[in-house]
C-alpha cells in the first residue's frame, strides 16, 4: 500500500486512479504532514454498510398508507385509469 504526500497527489490523481482502476495497486494512502488523511480505493472495494433496516422504530407506518394507490398509480400512467 504506498502513501503519497498531498501535493504528489494534487500533481498525479489521475495517475494514481489509473493505478487502482487496472489494478496495479489496491489502495493508496494519501497523507497530510506525514500523517494518513485519505485512502484511494477501488469502487468496488468501498464497504457499502448496513442500510437494511436503518429507519426501523424511527416511524409509525400508519394503517391508511395504501388509501392513494390507485390515484397514484393513475398520476404515473399520465391520467390513464
Amino acid at each position: 500500500m504506498p502513501s503519497v504526500n498531498m501535493l504528489q497527489a494534487k500533481s498525479s490523481l489521475s495517475r494514481l486512479v489509473e493505478a487502482i482502476e487496472q489494478g496495479q495497486e489496491r489502495e493508496i494512502v494519501i497523507a497530510r504532514n506525514g500523517r494518513p488523511a485519505a485512502k484511494l480505493v477501488p469502487m468496488d472495494a468501498v464497504p457499502a454498510g448496513q442500510r437494511i433496516g436503518v429507519a426501523k422504530g424511527k416511524f409509525t407506518v400508519p394503517d391508511s398508507i395504501d388509501t392513494h394507490n390507485d390515484e397514484i398509480a393513475r398520476m404515473f400512467l399520465g391520467g390513464q385509469p
